[in-house]
């Protein structure tokens, strides 16, 4: 059996008296499609920062590809690409600028980074808006350009922070056509969040579900709703039974952070 290409021993994240990310332990099979749900502020973003040295735990561990979190932080980003909520593309710049930015960035050689531009905008259905600035791609566009700047330099591991927020059902749908073939063509383990459980349902191998920053269930989709003991259960129904039907003061954003995140959904809608 593979190693994991993801693996975390009690891995912790504390602000002040606030406990994000309490002792989460988890592991991630190569090639995977796994998905973390939770509520706002169960710490699932806190979880995908940390896996891509964004922040660095209070305590615990993390590996990404055999490569700790905290002492191989250059290596770890390496191998792993990142697509936030909030909007990563510069919209003053053409698609084909934008990704020879990430190319340069990701330290892709100077000769391979015109072709895999090239290949990118193809793969994603890009070609012909390859030099139009932007700020005039739809809601589903910037989504596939961002996803073509994470992968610009083949990782390992592809998180997704809410990808299809904002997106209408045609725009999400073909959007994860085009993740499916990322993952055929290059093997590409997906680690991601969401809030629409038909979508987890559909998409994932096996879901993580986390509350008040604990891991509070694991499995695959189709266990998880035999586990509840419920006829015809749904993901959804798996979701308020483990994380409960109540809302929950929301922990983890302050004002300006839900302006930014409000603001991302408008403009890709």
């Amino acid at each position: 059996m593979p190693n994991p290409i993801l693996e975390t021993v009690a891995l912790t994240r504390r602000f002040g008296d606030l406990t994000a990310v309490d002792n989460l332990t988890i592991s991630v099979e190569p090639g995977e499609v796994f998905g973390l749900l939770g509520p706002n502020g169960a710490g699932k973003t806190t979880a995908i920062k940390m896996f891509t040295t964004l922040l660095r735990p209070t305590s615990g561990e993390a590996s990404v590809a055999g490569f700790s979190i905290t002492r191989r932080a250059s290596d770890v980003r390496r191998v792993t690409g990142y697509v936030p909520q909030l909007i990563s593309a510069d919209g003053t710049l053409t698609g084909y600028e934008n990704l020879m930015v990430f190319a340069k960035l990701y330290d892709v050689p100077r000769a391979e980074r015109k072709p895999r531009v090239m290949e990118g905008l193809s793969f994603m259905g890009l070609e012909d808006a390859a030099g139009k600035l932007v700020r005039t791609y739809s809601g589903g566009m910037i989504r596939r350009l961002e996803i073509v700047q994470s992968v610009i330099h083949r990782p390992k591991v592809l998180f997704l922070d809410e990808p299809t927020v904002g997106l209408d059902p045609l725009a999400r749908k073909a959007l994860w056509e085009h993740i499916g073939q990322l993952r055929a063509e290059y093997g590409t383990t997906i680690f991601l969040t969401t809030h629409l459980m038909e979508e987890a349902d559909h998409l994932c191998t096996r879901v993580a579900i986390m509350h008040h920053g604990k891991l509070v269930a694991l499995g695959a989709p189709a266990d998880l709703k035999a586990s509840i003991g419920m006829n015809g259960a749904t993901l959804e129904d798996v979701f308020i039974h483990f994380a409960g039907d109540k809302l929950e003061p929301e922990s983890g954003a302050n004002y300006r952070e839900t302006r930014q995140t409000r603001r991302t959904a408008k403009r890709l809608g």
